[in-house]
């Protein structure tokens, strides 16, 4: 990799890292501000969902605008608006400037993620574009790893400080990208509309598959991660010491995986079958979960299912990229998009599950991740028919121009 495309690597990784630290610091005192405020778990979970869903609908129009415009500009709107909204719930006193701050964050701070994945595909190439993806998702993790602990420390005086200082190294990151950042839009790049109509177009384009895929492993691993405290609870009476170890190693492995393994297995096998192997072990990881009975099979199994479920999503979005027909950076928001929108369906129905069986949500993620891998199957193979239908016609092309 060049020293420029590293440079842009480290100085996105900042961003994320940055991003996902103000993330990471805002979820664990949710609870607090809403008991603060006299509010119930009806609202929390609201609270929750408020960004999943503005993220949906915004992370596509960044993304395609950032085709038009360039990348650089809309990073600094989405890292500048990430601080804005930190700043805002930091301030809040009343429930609805809570909910305010929230969708601020989903409207602005999404534009981060998905222009950033432009920005690698733009400067990487094919074999490298896994990589340079999984180095994000490890800023990414390192950030959401990081920020819970800063934010409960920063919050034994104040539940704001934490958020103050979030939103102040927002700002620090905006210089960094106004001043050593190249801009990185591809010549030639075709910028698409986003809308309702654009997301159904794309589920029947090429990369609508993947979309899909997507989709269906988001609202599936939800399953795990939304739950995961009250089943552990419920089912082994573990107490906030070891679901916090369990979550430890969750962000451990997923950024460790992110950092050192995607991009040697997407150069030794491709994302192809990187998201074959992990769809099918992440089906098999939801039962093992279910069957594991001691706390250090737990965690095993916890550490193999987090790993797999590391590398499946970045394949996905690294193939998406490669498949591309409409801008980078439309296709990357697209992608956010239905990441999102699984995240809003998703706990739903964890929720919904787990009061009718406590198996019930990882059960049902292990049947969701397994229809994803049989579909990856059908993808896999018409893909492989379509470059074999276009090998003898470019051969005829060039044949005829020879004579």
């Amino acid at each position: 990799m060049e020293a420029a495309n590293r440079r842009s690597i480290l100085i996105l990784s900042f961003s994320l890292i940055v991003v996902m630290l103000g993330y990471g610091m805002v979820i664990p005192l949710f609870p607090f501000y809403i008991e603060k405020l006299g509010a119930s778990g009806n609202e929390l979970g609201l609270l929750v969902a408020t960004y999943a869903a503005t993220e949906f609908v915004f992370a596509p129009v960044w993304g395609s605008l950032s085709d038009r415009v360039g990348r650089k500009p809309i990073l600094v709107v989405g890292v500048l608006g990430n601080g804005l909204s930190l700043l805002l719930f930091g301030l809040s006193s009343r429930l609805w400037m809570l909910f305010a701050a929230r969708a601020l964050s989903g409207i602005l701070a999404s534009a981060t993620f998905p222009v950033a994945l432009a920005y690698i595909s733009d400067h990487t190439s094919d074999e490298a574009r896994g990589g340079g993806i999984g180095m994000l998702g490890a800023a990414m993790g390192l950030g959401v790893i990081l920020g819970p602990g800063i934010g409960g420390w920063l919050a034994t005086g104040s539940l704001s400080t934490p958020f103050y200082l979030a939103a102040g190294l927002s700002v620090l990151a905006v210089p960094l990208i106004l001043l050593l950042l190249p801009e990185s839009r591809g010549e030639g790049e075709a910028p698409a509309a986003v809308g309702p109509r654009a997301l159904w177009r794309a589920l029947w384009s090429p990369i609508g598959i993947l979309l899909f895929l997507l989709f269906l492993v988001s609202f599936g691993l939800i399953n795990f991660e939304s739950i995961f405290g009250l089943y552990a609870a419920e089912r082994f009476g573990y107490g906030p010491d070891r679901v916090g170890t369990i979550l430890m190693v969750i962000g451990i492995v997923s950024t460790a995986g992110k950092a050192t393994l995607i991009g040697p297995l997407t150069k030794w096998w491709g994302e192809a079958r990187i998201a074959k192997v992990s769809l099918f072990a992440s089906a098999v990881g939801f039962v093992v979960l279910v069957l594991a009975s001691t706390y250090p099979t737990i965690l095993l199994a916890t550490g193999l299912f987090i790993l797999s479920k590391t590398l499946l999503r970045t394949a996905l979005l690294s193939l998406a990229s490669k498949h591309a027909e409409m801008g980078r950076g439309a296709t990357m928001g697209l992608g956010n998009a239905f990441i999102s929108l699984g995240r809003v369906a998703g706990p739903i129905w964890a929720g919904y599950a787990f009061d009718l069986n406590i198996h019930a949500p990882y059960l049902s993620g292990a049947a969701i991740m397994m229809a994803g891998f049989l579909i990856s199957l059908v993808w896999v193979k018409q893909r492989a028919e379509q470059m074999a239908g276009r090998q003898p016609a470019e051969g005829q092309r060039l044949g005829q121009q020879s004579t």
